[in-house]
């Protein structure tokens, strides 16, 4: 069960703050806010000590056991400052409740979700003033929780560090929405049933640069990855899930145990239902799809995650062969989940299903 016997949050503001970069300077992950969040998991007195601090290194020893075996996991969400000028999380009690789950994958001892939604708002509280105000720009925000008991030994560790940070973050498309092109790989296996898949841990992402890197010197963007047992049907493209539109059908692999419960998935889902769209949560076969290619019934096909919100796919290609999909361009529903999806963020337009949620900026002392 969760445990959380210290839920009183104490904050350490900076002495030393840094000086905000401009909005048009950003990119993704380079630069980071002046404060973190911490908490200590010790066996026998569960997580302890939440705290806001000054943004700084983390002390490990050699043999801290995160070096050596791996139980680390991570999330990612963001903060929005809209056109009105308040800071809204989006979805952040479905975001801590899949650290959790990362977390039981991995046998890290799970925190209280309340807890972890409570350490995002006062990480975005403590750092409001770097949630940048242009559009399309926002504040990143990284839960990560690692293993630290210093020891040499294949099993689950008795002490864990769950820390925040925050970095601002320019518009993931600075020129629009450009479509990508993408690799089906049958040579690389992203994860097989019984495996992480389902989870965010950092060994996901470790066994996939192999693959990325070959596709990019092929001219591609991204791997669209394959079932690790047949090596046939649609798994995951690159770091996000998959969708496709296939004559009046939307189709997405289902959650199985190998595709991450992407926030953005399960957003774009239940969008697209609101819409009366037909939707679909099944398998499908690479054949399948570069067939609808070439038959000229494969629409559209779009990635969806918190970086890119929607990142549509021009060209696919498989093996030796390629097809181009909606003319190499963004299709109309891929923009519309765009376009609905991030006026929600921002505040732009209604928010049915209370999706997001205002942080205040702290009172001056």
């Amino acid at each position: 069960m969760p445990s959380s016997p210290d839920t009183t949050i104490s904050i350490t503001r900076t002495r030393s703050p840094q000086q905000r970069p401009a909005d048009a300077s950003l990119s993704f992950g380079k630069v980071f806010t002046d404060h973190m969040f911490l908490m200590e998991y010790d066996e026998g007195q569960g997580w302890h000590s939440p705290r806001v601090v000054p943004y700084g290194p983390l002390t490990m020893d050699p043999a801290t056991s995160v070096l050596h075996y791996g139980q680390a996991v991570f999330d990612g969400l963001k903060a929005f400052r809209g056109e009105d000028g308040q800071v809204r999380l989006f979805r952040a009690q479905r975001h801590a409740e899949r650290l959790n789950r990362s977390c039981a994958a991995l046998c890290i001892p799970e925190m209280d979700a309340g807890l972890i939604r409570r350490s995002f708002e006062a990480i975005v509280a403590a750092d409001h003033e770097w949630v940048p105000r242009s559009p399309g720009t926002s504040l990143y925000i990284r839960p990560t929780v690692v293993a630290t008991e210093v020891m040499l030994g294949v099993h689950p560790a008795h002490r864990y560090t769950y820390f925040v940070i925050c970095s601002p973050v320019g518009s993931y498309y600075k020129e629009g929405v450009k479509p990508v092109r993408i690799l089906a790989t049958d040579k690389y296996v992203r994860a097989v049933q019984g495996g992480l898949g389902e989870a965010k841990t950092a060994a996901n992402y470790a066994a996939s640069l192999s693959a990325q890197r070959d596709a990019e010197r092929q001219g591609y963007t991204q791997v669209l990855w394959l079932d690790a047992l047949e090596r046939r049907w649609i798994d995951e493209v690159g770091t996000m899930n998959i969708m496709l539109r296939i004559g009046d059908e939307v189709i997405t692999p289902p959650l199985g145990g190998t595709i991450l419960d992407g926030v953005t998935r399960n957003s774009a889902l239940a969008l697209m239902r609101d819409w009366g769209l037909r939707v679909s949560e099944r398998r499908i076969s690479i054949e399948e799809v570069m067939q609808a290619g070439r038959d000229g019934s494969l629409q559209e096909m779009w990635g969806t995650g918190t970086a890119a919100v929607v990142s549509p796919v021009g060209e696919l290609g498989y093996k030796d062969q390629k097809v181009v999909i909606g003319g190499g361009q963004t299709g109309a529903l891929t923009q519309r989940l765009y376009d609905a999806i991030t006026a929600i963020q921002y505040g732009r337009a209604p928010d049915p299903h209370g999706w997001t949620s205002v942080v205040e900026a702290p009172v001056a002392a």
